[in-house]
């Protein structure tokens, strides 16, 4: 053989164990991630092309290429599980396959509820099972800068409902999911706003959202619960709403609401001052949101608690006062 044939053999196969090298390297070394955890939920159906992709779009930082190539040079990307997957900083290639293949989800579950606030919120989180509380030396502020979001008030922004997650995730994985999703929904919403609404922002829109959940006792008056606050702003007419004087009172308010509360002045007191809070007060679900830009059409500037969780409409204050009288004194 020549001499120059002989070489190009020996210089294929220092590459080739030099490639194997790295590849072996490569496949067990933690792969960089965008954030700490990073999460995925995989359809039936999808290719493991597809699925690549989708991880490095999830945060990531592999070539998409490389992923796929590996998860078809291994044999094992046709058994990979459609499910929802959550990796974190010690996840390799190599452990990433493991986890589809064998459909690892350690999942539990944490209930966020309509109507409560960020402290609930971040309450419950800390009480939830196997979820490390990497958050609970942060304040609402540094929370909203860890989201990337700094700049923006944290009340309200984190949309309720029922989050699944993998034993061992943290908190911080869990609400930057309820932040997207509400990030999600008042886009949603606000993209469905009627056209004559006073409101001029989503924000605002958010913001009546939240003191529609916190007013409305069944779900058929939340329409025209919404329908008389935004009657009031179209008026410039103060919105007298009590809950949120509540939430401005914060940890001095012991249950009992006097008139002395209602008359001290606070950015939240909204029958010292006309127009909107300055932050929502709660975390508003979808059918807040909707009814906040879409209220039912009527004329009620007024409503009260008839006792069994629905409430009384009027559309001017002899007719409210009747009603006040006949629901809550019982005249």
């Amino acid at each position: 053989m020549k001499r120059w044939a002989v070489g190009l053999v020996l210089g294929v196969a220092v590459l080739a164990i030099a490639t194997a090298g790295w590849l072996y390297a490569w496949l067990h070394r933690p792969l960089e991630l965008a954030t700490d955890t990073v999460e995925l939920s995989i359809e039936l159906g999808t290719s493991p092309r597809n699925i690549a992709s989708a991880w490095v779009q999830a945060g990531v930082r592999a070539p998409a290429w490389l992923l796929y190539e590996w998860f078809r040079w291994s044999g094992e990307s046709r058994r990979i599980r459609a499910g929802s997957y959550e990796i974190d900083r010690t996840t390799t290639p190599a452990s990433l396959l493991g986890v589809m293949v064998r459909g690892d989800e350690t999942q539990a579950f944490v209930r966020l509820t309509e109507g409560w606030t960020l402290r609930q919120f971040r309450a419950e989180l800390a009480r939830a099972d196997a979820l490390k509380p990497t958050t609970a030396a942060m304040s609402d502020a540094e929370l909203m800068a860890a989201l990337g979001d700094g700049s923006t008030p944290a009340e309200g922004r984190f949309y309720p409902d029922t989050y699944s997650y993998s034993k061992g995730s943290t908190d911080l994985a869990v609400l930057r999911r309820a932040h997207r999703a509400m990030q999600q929904r008042l886009a949603a919403a606000w993209l469905h706003r009627a056209s004559d609404t006073p409101l001029r922002t989503a924000d605002e829109a958010l913001t009546l959202a939240s003191i529609v959940e916190k007013e409305t006792g069944k779900p058929e008056d939340r329409g025209k619960v919404a329908s008389v606050f935004i009657n009031r702003l179209r008026i410039g007419m103060p919105l007298q709403t009590d809950p949120t004087v509540i939430y401005g009172m914060g940890a001095a308010f012991d249950g009992d609401l006097r008139k002395r509360d209602l008359q001290t002045d606070t950015p939240y007191n909204t029958y010292t001052r006309t127009g909107l809070p300055p932050t929502p007060i709660a975390m508003p679900g979808s059918a807040s949101l909707l009814a906040a830009v879409r209220p039912d059409a009527s004329r009620a500037l007024y409503f009260v608690a008839r006792g069994d969780g629905s409430s009384e409409f009027s559309e001017n204050l002899a007719a409210h006062n009747r009603a006040v009288n006949k629901f809550q004194r019982g005249r």
